[in-house]
């Protein structure tokens, strides 16, 4: 299997229909149909790194403020303790915890996994964001989930390289914010020379990183699916742009064929 980071972005990309929603469904019809899909969500944030294990994840509204009609989606896909047991194995040296009723499946999964798989019938566990690690841990915990590709397994990262909530401008079609294009240039530069390496310092060092990553958590999905790239991996950017100044929707494919 591939390995995808997907910039998520805004909750109400889960009701639209546009270039980015379609690019999701294009990539989904380009790989071949998973076994199951782990997704590496920004928005599960804990102590430890823990995996979810139940047969049926409820859907998580991990937002306020937005219409009802967002509020009301379901998103039923099955998990699979199975898969989220052979996550815990693969990546045994780090001590994964089984998660059977704490998660489910928040927005940064199923925003993006409705428009990929839309009849939800493909199983799909999430992996947690240990957010106290530094970011090698998240590349290495990313390299020792590699296996999984050979079996069948999607690993998913839904962030984004540029997330800045507190700056974000929200009338008509603002203008990103300098610093925005340029920390999203500088990391799409290091994927594609496959500097990896340069990515795992503090983004606070990068430029145009204080403003890009002011807190850790959408970052630190892009470093784990980087760590399940594999050095033959082929990657692509297969959309970019920023949404409401200061929100990078940028996607990339590792070892997607052509």
């Amino acid at each position: 299997m591939p390995v995808l980071f997907v910039g998520h972005g805004n909750p109400m990309n889960a009701l639209l229909r546009n270039d980015y929603t379609r690019e999701l469904g294009r990539l989904a019809r380009l790989i071949p149909r998973p076994a199951a899909v782990l997704c590496v969500s920004a928005h599960w944030m804990t102590e430890g790194t823990w995996v979810t294990h139940m047969r049926r994840p409820k859907t998580i509204h991990d937002f306020y403020g937005f219409p009802e009609e967002l509020f009301a989606i379901r998103y039923p896909a099955p998990g699979s303790p199975e898969t989220a047991e052979l996550v815990r194995a693969t990546a045994a040296k780090y001590r994964l915890e089984l998660d059977d009723d704490m998660w489910g499946l928040d927005h940064g999964a199923w925003s993006v996994l409705r428009h990929m798989y839309p009849a939800a019938d493909v199983p799909v566990v999430q992996l947690s964001v240990y957010l106290g690690q530094p970011p090698s841990y998240h590349f290495e915990l990313g390299r020792q989930l590699r296996p999984l590709r050979e079996r069948g397994v999607l690993i998913l990262g839904s962030g984004n390289v540029v997330h800045n909530l507190r700056l974000m401008q929200w009338d008509g079609k603002p203008q990103p914010y300098p610093w925005a294009l340029q920390f999203d240039a500088y990391v799409a530069e290091k994927i594609a020379a496959r500097r990896f390496d340069a990515l795992l310092a503090d983004p606070a060092t990068m430029p145009g990183g204080v403003e890009s990553v002011p807190t850790p958590d959408h970052w630190y999905p892009l470093l784990t699916a980087l760590g399940a790239a594999d050095e033959t991996d082929r990657a692509v950017f297969e959309y970019e742009g920023i949404d409401n100044a200061s929100v990078s929707m940028r996607c990339v494919s590792f070892g997607l064929k052509p």
